[in-house]
């Protein structure tokens, strides 16, 4: 849904800044870019402050004691150090395919509208080569308006891929342990009565084997053929095309991360509890010790907690070192972009000036490096509910053990796979597709 919404306000702003608006809005700026940039300032934080206002989060520190870290920059990166050495696997992963594919993507968000604009005007200029400084402006500001018009179309693309891509991608990721629906007494037997349920007519729709992993790969090997291709076109409409094409990598690049991070994080943590849930036994009460009402005493407790810290990060660490693998490589992609267009790039009004096309299709290939690191990543979750149920039921196959983790998609219980297709399917807000 977040996905969704990014496209909806990608749309509006591509449409706002298509339009040859009038200044409306004077009083945030004497130019037509001025007044854009200010009304997208005051909705970002109009949104954001309403978002802190009304979210509420979980003190971690009614979970377990505070960090006995020492304050200071150098305790600061060796804990991030640390944290990214111990990250999840499919984390880890994940992270590296973000830090080859933000080299691609930063050339086309920023430099998408340029290209085009300089296809648009490279006829003009080989008419008109002595063009004035004043013609020259009014050239590149229509030219401008024809790039950002790719852009709605890539916008377009990619929020349409977000809203009806999901009902043909075959549940993988979210096949997660419900946990706490065990624990607040729907046990196995209603859970199966659950899985006998008549099929809907969305589930013929998913392709089967066609996971978001393999959504995902596909979409990055779209991207490079698409930027491969830049180097060649040379009208207005092919590069149209193309860009709208990639809008498919973008709908699925706030997309996929996230879930496949998020899937490992829940299930890191449904372990824990299930862990827990197994061993029950209350420690023994030594002296010096005080038990709680549930047999803990507060050293054992702390004990258990600071055994869990040691061996996991909070959610929100992983995903602050998952926004670092997308930022450092836009630093190198800036690096990277400066270099070339001080090779090719030719003066402003000189025709056959291609540069922004070079600098693209090279970042495809990172784009193309990237696609071969999510095929290693695995399609099957670490835990599925049906480990969790057999572990209720007594049977040895339990959570975590290699049986349950080698098992791909395609050998998951039929049950599994309708139970997250039922929670896919009901992600619009509550709304069954």
């Amino acid at each position: 849904m977040a996905s969704r919404l990014t496209g909806i306000g990608n749309i509006i702003g591509y449409v706002a800044g298509y339009m040859n608006l009038p200044e409306v809005a004077w009083w945030l700026g004497d130019t037509q870019f001025k007044e854009l940039c200010a009304i997208a300032s005051i909705a970002l934080g109009s949104t954001v402050v309403l978002s802190c206002l009304t979210i509420r989060e979980r003190d971690p520190r009614l979970e377990r004691p505070p960090p006995k870290d020492q304050p200071g920059v150098l305790s600061f990166f060796r804990k991030i150090f640390t944290s990214i050495r111990r990250l999840p696997p499919q984390t880890k992963k994940v992270c590296i395919v973000q830090f080859c594919a933000w080299i691609g993507f930063f050339p086309m968000l920023f430099y998408t509208s340029s290209y085009i604009g300089e296809i648009y005007a490279e006829p003009f200029l080989e008419e008109n080569p002595n063009m004035t400084p004043e013609e020259l402006d009014k050239l590149y500001e229509e030219a401008t308006r024809v790039g950002t018009f790719a852009l709605l179309i890539y916008a377009i693309t990619s929020l349409a891929t977000n809203v009806f891509l999901p009902f043909f991608i075959a549940p993988s990721f979210d096949n997660q342990p419900v946990i706490e629906t065990l624990a607040a007494g729907e046990g196995p037997a209603s859970l199966k009565a659950r899985d006998s349920e008549k099929k809907t007519w969305l589930e013929y729709l998913v392709i089967p084997g066609f996971t978001l992993r393999r959504a995902w790969m596909y979409s990055q090997i779209l991207f490079f053929g698409a930027m491969f291709c830049t180097v060649f076109v040379r009208t207005v409409e092919v590069a149209t095309v193309l860009i709208g094409l990639v809008g498919i990598t973008w709908a699925l690049t706030l997309w996929a991360p996230w879930a496949i991070i998020s899937a490992e994080i829940s299930h890191r943590d449904a372990l824990i509890r299930a862990r827990r849930q197994r061993n029950p036994e209350p420690s023994r009460v030594t002296s010096g010790n005080t038990p709680s009402l549930d047999g803990y005493s507060d050293q054992d407790r702390d004990v258990d907690s600071q055994a869990d810290a040691e061996e996991t990060d909070q959610a929100g660490v992983i995903l602050g070192i998952h926004n670092m693998a997308i930022a450092a490589p836009q630093i190198i992609a800036t690096v990277a972009s400066s270099i070339l267009f001080r090779i090719f790039q030719k003066p402003r009004g000189t025709p056959g000036d291609h540069s922004i096309a070079i600098v693209m299709a090279l970042g495809g290939v990172a784009v193309l490096v990237s696609a071969w690191f999510i095929h290693r990543i695995r399609d099957e979750p670490v835990i599925s509910i049906d480990d969790v149920l057999a572990a209720e039921e007594g049977e040895p196959d339990i959570p975590g053990t290699p049986h349950s983790l080698s098992r791909s998609y395609e050998q998951l219980p039929r049950a599994s796979l309708e139970r997250a297709t039922l929670v896919r399917n009901t992600s619009f807000g509550g709304a069954e597709y």
